[in-house]
């Protein structure tokens, strides 16, 4: 028999008020469960006049702050987050069962934390950032090929390749995170944390 927690849900969502410690347990079970990228997510944005959009990306790190991105500053996404700052992140494990919803305001890392990412990459990840225009339309996927081996001669060494100007990184500032467990008979189990004056509560709702 399954073991609960105060609020009668499985003990997985554990007995804790604060959402980011919970996420953390999560994702440290996701990445022994999941055969690949545990860290990807769905990014719900919407531009100016409220066309949705959403694809795929990776976090790279989060915290008491946030959980932070990184992309072209002229990608579709940045873009819309540069016109309507308001996003939503998506995890969802298979393998656990489990999803996770986040909800917050967008804002730029600072260009040191940028800066310090972009050093951590691989080599031909920091050209590929170069190289890549993203989002434009592409004539010949040669050209892009071309700009790669161009690029790599003019940074030729992997710890010399600055960041680009047009590259940073985002970070969603969470007041709403929502964790969903799989049920049987599709009778879920969700709970919710809203920030409230600083301070996070926590809400059962129904499947």
């Amino acid at each position: 028999m399954n073991q609960k927690n105060s609020l009668g849900l499985n003990s997985c969502f554990l007995d804790i008020n604060d959402p980011i410690k919970l996420f953390k347990a999560w994702m440290n079970e996701a990445k022994k469960s999941e055969p690949n990228d545990p860290n990807a997510l769905s990014l719900a944005t919407a531009d100016k006049n409220g066309t949705p959009s959403v694809r795929i990306v990776l976090l790279k790190d989060f915290d008491e702050n946030g959980f932070t991105f990184y992309t072209n500053l002229e990608s579709h996404k940045s873009t819309d987050i540069q016109n309507n700052p308001i996003g939503e992140m998506c995890f969802y494990w298979k393998s656990l069962k489990r999803q996770i919803r986040v909800f917050g305001l967008i804002n730029r890392v600072p260009d040191e934390i940028a800066n310090e990412y972009f050093s951590s990459r691989d080599y031909d990840s920091k050209i590929g950032a170069w190289a890549s225009e993203q989002s434009k339309v592409l004539s010949n996927r040669k050209d892009l090929l071309e700009r790669i081996k161009g690029f790599k001669k003019v940074y030729p060494e992997t710890g010399k390749v600055p960041r680009p100007d047009n590259w940073s990184g985002w970070v969603l500032e969470p007041t709403m995170l929502e964790f969903w467990l799989e049920g049987s008979n599709r009778i879920h189990e969700r709970l919710r944390y809203f920030k409230e004056q600083k301070k996070w509560v926590k809400k059962l709702f129904n499947p």
